[in-house]
């Protein structure tokens, strides 16, 4: 990636037309394409993309790509592996996969262990095959999947294979388990919360996720949101 491309807490590009990747630290609660029009209005480029959006309640680091330039090179941004903290809740399945959607069935984890965790760890490291979650943004006959599930559908979704490179788990607070993950683009945080569940049989989805890094780019180093706002 041309490294004069890419700008980082403090800095600002002079000429944004010229082609940039911002760093931005989302916030919970605004959807990545609400940051797209926050950039939008104040760098004053119509084109604005992104390097892998996060979900509404996820925060952390989202790469924008101002104007033409930086637009070219997005798919090599969203190659890059991509690590993530999450916290996955047993024992309560919602249709969403996180907390978007309320709890429509709960399920005793009381039983679960630290070693339980432990075992089906491996589970998930490597080529794993992967169903998208019903909320997302993938295609099926021609439809996003989240259209439909805002109808009440259920439509069988193929499985995707996705890549786990490392998964640790850092602290384990039933019936929450607060995890790290780096993996590969396409995989979905929420699929992963529910397979956990799945496969203790007691059901799972995610209660909060943070995007630490994108290849070498850090959360660290990022725009706050607001400060970015008010800096444009």
């Amino acid at each position: 990636m041309p490294p004069d491309i890419v700008f980082k807490r403090p800095d600002l590009p002079d000429t944004p037309e010229d082609g940039a990747a911002l760093l931005v630290d989302k916030p919970s609660g605004p959807t990545s394409f609400d940051v797209i029009e926050i950039v939008r209005e104040g760098t004053g480029v119509g084109t604005v993309g992104h390097a892998g959006t996060l979900d509404p309640m996820a925060t952390g680091l989202l790469i924008l790509l101002v104007s033409r330039p930086a637009t070219r090179l997005q798919e090599a941004f969203m190659q890059l592996p991509k690590e993530y903290e999450g916290t996955v809740r047993f024992g309560e399945r919602t249709p969403s996969l996180d907390t978007e959607t309320d709890v429509v069935e709960e399920t005793d984890p009381s039983h679960i262990t630290r070693d339980d965790l432990e075992a089906i760890r491996p589970h998930f490291i490597g080529a794993i095959q992967q169903v998208p979650p019903m909320y997302s943004a993938v295609k099926v006959d021609g439809e996003r999947l989240y259209e439909k599930a805002r109808r009440g559908e259920t439509v069988d979704r193929p499985p995707r294979e996705v890549h786990i490179d490392q998964f640790e788990l850092l602290e384990w607070t039933p019936p929450d388990l607060r995890f790290r993950v780096q993996c590969s683009k396409g995989t979905y945080i929420r699929s992963l919360a529910r397979d956990m569940g799945d496969e203790l049989d007691v059901g799972g989805h995610l209660r909060a996720l943070r995007r630490m890094s994108v290849g070498p780019y850090v959360t660290d180093n990022a725009w706050p949101l607001e400060a970015l706002r008010e800096a444009l």
